[in-house]
């Protein structure tokens, strides 16, 4: 949720760096967005409802060389421009990311020492805390230092005060932040993610929890919350432009769907030459824990949460090792049994994610240390916070509704399993080298499916006039079910729900008629005559089926009433991947005709990074 620009240099003109790197974090939070700068000593600030667009033309004719920025995705108050980011303080400026669990009795302290509060949020509790601590501290760095020492929650904060022009201070706990270090002592920069500040720099500082940055232009200088100063490593990011641009495709989530083949080649690069599989993939501590793990647990949220679904079925099928998946955000709420010999497995594409970050912690606190990150950021919370780790190479996702990152995670889950029976000797030398086979040749598979394109086209033309759809699968394509239900409704806001096939004469089957189209993913797997008995029932009470199925399914004859869409290939147990892109597909097809905003859904933001 929400997205910080901050740059301070020397002579050059900023605010067209905040606004090109607002542009590239709008995925992050797009209901305002706004900027403060530091204009000949005096601080002015433009705010706006709505897109970073509408920002850059209030913008028109500010210039320089200390600001910050931000774009928002409303936690605290609604989207208006009284709750838009920067929030001020006399001649102060504040963005923010998070929840600040204790600003509401803050707030009733900060009243009654005579503070005026003009809006609905958390974040301008922080702004009015930092100045009371810089009327007691007169350096803004100690006034930032003190104040956080008071903050309950997770956030990112940056800073900027007419009192020291030519600065900025930037702090971070439980929220990602980095900072990018400009060549030749030209400027120092921060930001929520890496892509906002390709335009000026790769040379990244990742910040730790606890961290607090003072940027100038000429140096920086970190420090802890206690005072004191350390060192953070340097990096450079491998993050290229182009993988940010949208090129010639019309929306990110479509040029996320075709990247698939290639994510997928790039996950899967380890062993894709490799003769057998090694469990260095997860860590160099892998045997042993892989070895002595007596279960699994999965924790995920929303799309990663199906990913560790799809993932106890292949577990408990190849490794023989029971598997519990849990949502992130129920499971430290519950009296669970620990279990110091259990595996407990984070799913994140950020790695951010504030829920199953936080379940990873209580996980680690009941005593299980034997933990795995699967993610596609290397240096997030939670492969850090983890003993194991899997980085999937899906590259930037930008699309809010994800897509390259569940099909790379499932490679990844898959590998697991495989790699968990190895350990086990579960797993025969036929059967290492047969999986690895499909490994190799799962990119050419998907790029086959993703042909469909114009055929499942034509199906969301159906679609478009819908108010609700029924999505229905067995067994290991079941969470696949769950996963399209979940795209169609996050991208068209057609309301879409998804069970296991068999439950229908348990229920659902009440909500078929000629009104609610029901889809069905069909491999040729052993319950597919059971499955076909299913969709009887859809058709005896009048209901619309739409069935991707596998070739050689011999599926009913279609009419205008059921339709069918033979897949490529059947491809065994790593079937749920290639399912799932026409799922993908059907749901962007549908979200265009309807008109919506494909890569920014209302209501939803990227990385959900608080609770």
């Amino acid at each position: 949720m929400c997205g910080i620009v901050a740059a301070v240099t020397a002579a050059d003109d900023i605010v067209p760096v905040l606004v090109h790197g607002l542009k590239k974090l709008e995925y992050r939070g797009y209901d305002s967005a706004g900027l403060a700068v530091l204009q000949a000593g005096r601080l002015v600030r433009r705010r706006a409802v709505g897109r970073v667009t509408e920002l850059e033309t209030r913008s028109a004719g500010l210039s320089a060389n200390t600001g910050i920025a931000h774009t928002r995705w409303a936690t605290h108050g609604v989207p208006a421009e009284k709750n838009a980011h920067p929030l001020v303080s006399g001649g102060l400026a504040i963005v923010h990311n998070g929840i600040i669990e204790n600003h509401e009795a803050l707030k009733r302290e900060l009243e009654a020492q005579g503070y005026v509060f003009e809006s609905d949020t958390d974040t301008e509790t922080v702004a009015h805390l930092i100045a009371l601590e810089l009327k007691r501290h007169s350096d803004l760095a100690e006034a930032v230092r003190h104040a956080c020492q008071r903050l309950e929650g997770a956030y990112a904060i940056a800073v900027i005060s007419e009192m020291t022009p030519n600065r900025i201070v930037v702090a971070r706990e439980g929220v990602p932040l980095l900072l990018g270090v400009g060549d030749n002592a030209s400027g120092h920069y921060a930001a929520s993610d890496a892509s906002a500040l390709l335009q000026v720099t790769r040379r990244i500082i990742y910040l730790e929890n606890s961290d607090l940055a003072d940027l100038r232009p000429d140096r920086l200088t970190i420090r802890r919350f206690d005072g004191a100063i350390v060192q953070r490593p340097e990096t450079r990011s491998q993050l290229s432009a182009d993988a940010v641009e949208l090129g010639h495709y019309r929306h990110y989530m479509q040029k996320e769907i075709f990247e698939q083949p290639t994510a997928l080649a790039s996950t899967l690069e380890m062993v894709s030459a490799a003769s057998s599989l090694q469990p260095g993939l997860f860590g160099a501590d892998a045997a042993e824990a892989l070895r002595d793990a007596e279960s699994v647990l999965i924790l995920a949220c929303g799309t990663s949460g199906h990913a560790g679904m799809v993932a106890r079925y292949w577990i408990e099928e190849i490794a023989r090792v029971p598997v519990t998946v849990e949502i992130a955000s129920e499971y430290r709420y519950r009296a669970s049994v620990p279990n110091p010999r259990q595996l407990v497995v984070a799913i994140s594409q950020s790695g951010e994610t504030a829920d199953t970050l936080a379940a990873l912690r209580h996980a680690r606190e009941q005593g299980q240390d034997l933990t795995l990150a699967i993610c596609n950021v290397v240096e997030s919370a939670i492969v850090r916070e983890s003993a194991l780790r899997f980085i999937t190479r899906a590259g930037p996702e930008i699309g809010v509704a994800s897509t390259k990152a569940f099909s790379t995670q499932l490679a990844a889950l898959f590998l697991l399993a495989l790699l968990l029976a190895k350990q086990k000797n579960r797993l025969p030398e036929t059967g290492e080298a047969r999986h690895l086979a499909a490994l190799r040749h799962l990119p050419v598979a998907v790029r086959n499916v993703l042909e469909l394109e114009p055929r499942i086209a034509a199906w969301a033309r159906r679609f478009a006039n819908k108010q609700h759809a029924l999505f229905l699968g067995r067994g290991r394509h079941y969470p696949i079910a769950l996963e399209g239900a979940l795209k169609l409704k996050e991208i068209s806001y057609i309301h879409a729900e998804a069970y296991p096939a068999g439950e229908l004469k348990h229920g659902p089957l009440a909500l078929v008629d000629k009104d609610m189209p029901v889809v069905a993913v069909a491999p040729n797997d052993n319950l597919l005559e059971k499955l076909k008995s299913n969709l009887q029932a859809v058709r005896a009470r009048g209901g619309e089926l739409y069935v991707f199925a596998d070739q050689g399914c011999q599926m009913p004859e279609e009419d205008d009433a059921t339709h069918i869409l033979p897949l490529p290939e059947h491809y065994g147990l790593l079937s749920p991947i290639l399912h799932v892109l026409p799922l993908q597909l059907l749901a962007y097809h549908a979200a265009l005709i309807k008109g919506t905003d494909v890569d920014k859904p209302r209501n939803l933001a990227k990385s959900v990074t608080v609770e």
